[in-house]
């Protein structure tokens, strides 16, 4: 028996794409980085296909798994290659690579097939060509054979209005230069944040919201959680003193089941989900009778579990899902 559950409703997935793109306008690249935020990505992939115009991943391996689960079209790898060989790896698969210095233009020259999308560093300054060095970069992927097929950058506060003005405008004129060399790039800057403010370019990015949830300061759209997991009932007791797991019990005779589920599935030791006291590694305590090797749901609402542990939504749905069994619905 699998002792962690991650039930995955495609259906929802498809209905949150239609939502995005209703709002958005523009063609829709779903980004399915990470595991598709650990609701997998093959999967996730081949039940949006019909729906998307690309998708976006953070590594060559990641767009490898999906090139030989037979995921077809366009496949962006959002960060640039680290060596040569990661280089002809992504022409190989036919992945669209990131090209955002002159050091990734080196490790790509030559080789064919090589196509990418040009980052520009609007602000964000994670990765990305200076917005004065784009003109010179698509001289050198002319040079070097490379086919630039877009052009994009990464809002890093969208609910700030400033912010998200000088990084619109930059990003505007950056893209006007790439079209001067290459005509037909694409030019992407939103993500979830940007679409629900309105501004788009050729297309979007959607990420967290095909998943269910909203970047903190939006509202609006009303997408819904696409991914529940349940926990198997390892074992049930009454305690009649002492502490339960690691924590304290109330006072007397109390009703204690045992889930096989810790902190080494990816939740948060402090507690929540119902926990008396602290999570141990693999195991979460919790009050009440509850039959040995029935499941109970522990996890419903990502954006509501990381606002009790201070973090987001992104970071719960990348790791709950790590040691889970996947089962599919639509």
């Amino acid at each position: 028996m699998q002792l962690l559950l991650a039930v995955v409703d495609l259906g929802r997935i498809r209905k949150n794409a239609a939502l995005v793109a209703a709002r958005a306008k523009k063609p829709l690249i779903a980004v399915v980085k990470d595991d598709a935020y650990g609701h997998g990505a093959e999967q996730i992939a081949h039940a949006l296909s019909d729906m998307v115009c690309a998708f976006a991943v953070s590594t060559v391996e990641e767009g490898v798994r999906l090139r030989v689960a037979g995921v077809g079209g366009d496949i962006l790898v959002m960060t640039p290659p680290l060596c040569r060989a990661e280089a002809e790896r992504s022409a190989a698969y036919c992945l669209t690579a990131t090209l955002s210095s002159r050091r990734a233009l080196t490790l790509m020259e030559g080789i064919g097939g090589a196509k990418a999308h040009l980052a520009v560093n609007t602000g964000m300054n994670r990765y990305g060509v200076r917005p004065e060095r784009v003109r010179a970069l698509c001289r050198g992927a002319i040079a070097a054979g490379i086919e630039v097929s877009g052009v994009f950058s990464h809002l890093y506060d969208p609910a700030d209005d400033g912010a998200f003005e000088a990084q619109r405008e930059c990003f505007s004129r950056a893209a006007d230069d790439v079209k001067a060399y290459f005509p037909e790039a694409v030019a992407h800057l939103s993500a979830t944040g940007g679409i629900l403010r309105g501004d788009t370019f050729d297309a979007v990015r959607a990420g967290l919201s095909l998943y269910g949830y909203l970047p903190e300061g939006f509202e609006g759209l009303p997408v819904k959680p696409a991914l529940k997991v349940y926990a198997t009932v390892a074992e049930s007791r009454v305690r009649s003193g002492g502490g339960a797991g690691y924590g304290r019990a109330p006072e007397g005779a109390v009703k204690l089941h045992t889930l096989r589920l810790g902190y080494g599935d990816g939740f948060f030791r402090e507690g929540g989900l119902g926990a008396v006291g602290k999570l141990c590694m693999d195991a979460c305590v919790r009050e009440g009778f509850a039959p040995v090797g029935s499941r109970r749901l522990v996890l419903k609402d990502a954006a509501a579990y990381a606002r009790e542990h201070g973090t987001t939504a992104y970071e719960v749905l990348v790791n709950v899902t790590k040691r889970a069994e996947i089962k599919y619905i639509f």
